[in-house]
């Protein structure tokens, strides 16, 4: 059987015109060689898998050609060509700098140098992962990269160019590759698989470049390792399958769901995503990817930048259309927010399951100056009147007129063991906090100024739907969401706390010490019912505090201490210790 090459050695470019993406670059050496105007030293940097190390042996070869052709190619015949292609050359040395980084390995690489090629004019050394030399390495090598002997040629390749000492960088030419575009990536696996004789789909070579991002090196390798899974015949279903990422289906029936306003029927979706192994995080991501690409998709303009396949397109052009960009724009920045949010959230579902009722209830919000850069928090009843149609999903919400709800002070009762400890109710006095808005101003406001007259009216006109625990914790999390950036180590504490519904209207919640109780009741609870009174449709919600503090561990005593304890009670032990000479240590 025929010993299996992968594709990244066996198709890796001979030749300046077969390296992919790097057009400008392999022009610029060939020009350089043909007219001989060449550098002592060169610097290829760029990402991973983009043909630094390729073209560096390329140009070694073509410099030492003995009959280059008027491009400045190799001839790839005459004895230093057919050296190189044995691997038996000796006037192109490799360096892994990665294993090769001290100080003796440069005074090592400075010896060969003296040594001038035996055949051949030039003789090139190759330094890769230079990034990776120890400091002392790169000053022992910086006077002999800045003046080599005439016949010596440095090619250095890293992927970290920032990593470089600026010493290095002024004493060579730099080339900076760029990430080979989708486009580039699947012409050439398109081609390699016609040579492999594999049958593939353009849609599953594109979400292969897209899973290489730039990368050929990587692209390869995946390429190979879908043609072992599918046996040679490459499907979209089989790619994603394979890569374990979810196709864009889901995103567009997901997108449906949202615009049609079916929360059940998104839940139910997420809820079937998850079950079949897929990170929530990778979920929300995507959705993000999706609402991206549906808004570059509204413009024929930036249409190009929707790196999909034409079968695509047209599906996400027809999508846009019936999508606000104020609301892509919400979108857009809820899923990146709960993205972030996502990897310290304990209830991680929970943290999704948020954000996808917050991009329906989205659809219903009218256009602001903000231009989705802050999109409500508020959490509106989810399981009301979901039987919409998806036309309705441009019109504009007619605002509700709604009683201003009372000011109930929260109880704040202290543990009943082991001693009862109560903080003094009084009426708080609400601050306004930076980040709630104009809505904590109003309710001032109608604090100061409604009369007795207004409170009988609005008492008249409360609203009293049943309280369950888990529908306050939803409104609760989602008023720590609005919390700003100054309340953020509250908003943590916030978290670890677990409300309760003790009766009908009465919450409850703990806390370890009497500071934080005392700022919850005076700064925090004031705005929180405000706002899930109005959220939940309750009026008569009350949230109580119970302290719960944390006993303090007994302190550990040395031997010292303790033995001073003794002798407070039995003076005598002092005369012990010194007619027998002890020392206490």
């Amino acid at each position: 059987m025929e010993d299996f090459i992968v594709s990244a050695r066996k198709y890796r470019p001979m030749t300046f015109d077969s390296v992919v993406g790097q057009h400008a670059l392999t022009t610029t050496l060939k020009n350089a060689i043909a007219n001989g105007k060449l550098a002592h030293a060169y610097l290829f940097c760029g990402p991973r898998g983009v043909g630094k190390t390729t073209c560096a042996r390329i140009f070694a070869k073509a410099i030492n050609c003995l009959n280059p052709n008027s491009e400045g190619d190799a001839c790839g015949e005459c004895e230093s060509c057919l050296a190189f292609n044995q691997g038996r050359s000796l006037n192109i040395h490799e360096l892994d700098a990665a294993s090769n980084n001290s100080v003796e390995d440069i005074r090592e690489l400075i010896t060969q140098v003296q040594i001038p090629p035996q055949t051949g004019r030039y003789k090139v050394f190759i330094i890769d992962e230079v990034h990776m030399l120890s400091a002392s390495a790169f000053n022992a090598f910086l006077k002999t990269l800045e003046e080599p002997p005439s016949y010596v040629i440095f090619i250095l390749a890293t992927t970290e160019k920032h990593k470089i000492l600026p010493t290095i960088l002024s004493r060579c030419q730099v080339y900076d590759f760029v990430r080979i575009t989708s486009e580039d990536t699947i012409s050439h696996l398109r081609a390699v698989a016609q040579k492999e004789g594999y049958n593939a789909e353009d849609e599953a070579l594109n979400l292969i470049a897209q899973k290489a991002d730039g990368g050929m090196r990587d692209a390869l390798s995946i390429f190979d390792q879908m043609a072992s899974f599918t046996g040679g015949n490459l499907t979209y279903e089989a790619v994603c399958q394979n890569l374990n990422v979810l196709s864009t289906e889901h995103y567009f029936n997901m997108t449906e769901q949202i615009l049609n306003r079916d929360v059940k029927q998104c839940l139910l979706s997420f809820d079937a995503i998850l079950q079949k192994g897929f990170d929530g995080g990778i979920f929300i991501g995507g959705l993000a990817s999706h609402m991206r690409d549906l808004l570059v998709s509204r413009d024929a303009q930036t249409l190009r930048l929707l790196e999909k396949g034409k079968q695509w397109q047209e599906r996400y052009a027809e999508q846009a259309q019936r999508c606000r960009p104020t609301f892509l724009y919400r979108a857009i920045k809820l899923c990146n927010d709960c993205e972030t949010s996502y990897r310290t959230s304990r209830n991680k579902r929970l943290c999704v399951e948020i954000c996808l009722i917050q991009l329906v209830q989205a659809i219903d919000e009218t256009d602001c100056t903000s231009g989705g850069r802050s999109p409500e928090r508020k959490l509106k009843p989810v399981f009301e009147a979901t039987e919409q149609t998806a036309s309705s999903a441009v019109a504009e919400p007619t605002p509700e007129l709604r009683a201003p709800a009372p000011q109930t002070p929260p109880s704040v009762v202290a543990p009943t063991q082991p001693q009862p400890r109560t903080i003094q109710q009084s009426t708080p006095k609400p601050r306004v906090m930076n980040g709630f808005g104009p809505s904590l101003r109003i309710q001032k406001n109608e604090q100061t100024q409604n009369g007795g007259t207004q409170k009988q009216e609005s008492a008249q006109q409360a609203e009293h739907t049943p309280l369950d625990t888990e529908k306050f914790r939803i409104a609760w999390y989602e008023f720590i969401q609005s919390l700003p950036r100054e309340s953020q180590a509250m908003a943590q504490r916030m978290r670890d706390m677990r409300p309760e519904v003790t009766d009908a209207d009465t919450v409850r919640i703990e806390v370890n010490n009497v500071q934080v109780a005392q700022y919850m009741h005076n700064t925090i609870i004031p705005p929180l019912l405000s706002i899930v009174r109005k959220t939940l449709k309750n009026d008569f919600i009350n949230i109580k505090i119970d302290i719960q503090e944390v006993q303090q561990a007994a302190r550990k005593y040395s031997k010292a201490e303790l033995f001073t304890r003794m002798t407070q009670t039995n003076p005598a032990l002092n005369l012990m210790k010194d007619v027998l000479e002890l020392s206490i240590e």
